[in-house]
């Protein structure tokens, strides 16, 4: 049975091979219209992703048009917003949080000059 490594080509060998317009244009339907991948052409073949990439800008389908169509499913928008006023909540919270424990330090530091007591534990000082 033969093996991949029997198949695999020197460097040599890979700058030398050209393939037809015909074939990439092939090849291109076939990513297109999802029948197989890009990385499945690049391992298949032995060239580089890039230059695949380079055959689906040179003879898809989008090649000759000027803009670009990108296409979101509803749900990904929807999930985005929610996902944004989630942390804008969560942002909210924590400001609220943060001005509630700078009140009681301030609180805890007037106490301290008021009365003469220390109140906050000191983490170095021994029983």
């Amino acid at each position: 049975m033969a093996t991949l490594e029997q198949f695999k080509m020197s460097l040599e060998q890979k700058k030398r091979r050209t393939f037809s317009n015909k074939f990439k244009l092939k090849k291109v339907k076939e990513i297109e219209q999802k029948k197989t991948t890009v990385h499945q052409v690049s391992e298949a073949y032995c060239v580089t992703a890039v230059s695949v990439y380079k055959w689906i800008e040179k003879y898809g389908e989008q090649k000759n048009k000027v803009e670009r169509v990108i296409v979101e499913d509803q749900s990904d928008t929807t999930k985005i917003l929610s996902y944004e006023r989630k942390i804008a909540e969560l942002e909210r919270i924590v400001g609220q949080k943060q001005v509630l424990i700078d009140f009681q330090w301030k609180i805890i530091e007037l106490a301290e000059e008021e009365y003469g007591i220390d109140i906050k534990k000191k983490l170095n000082k021994e029983p």
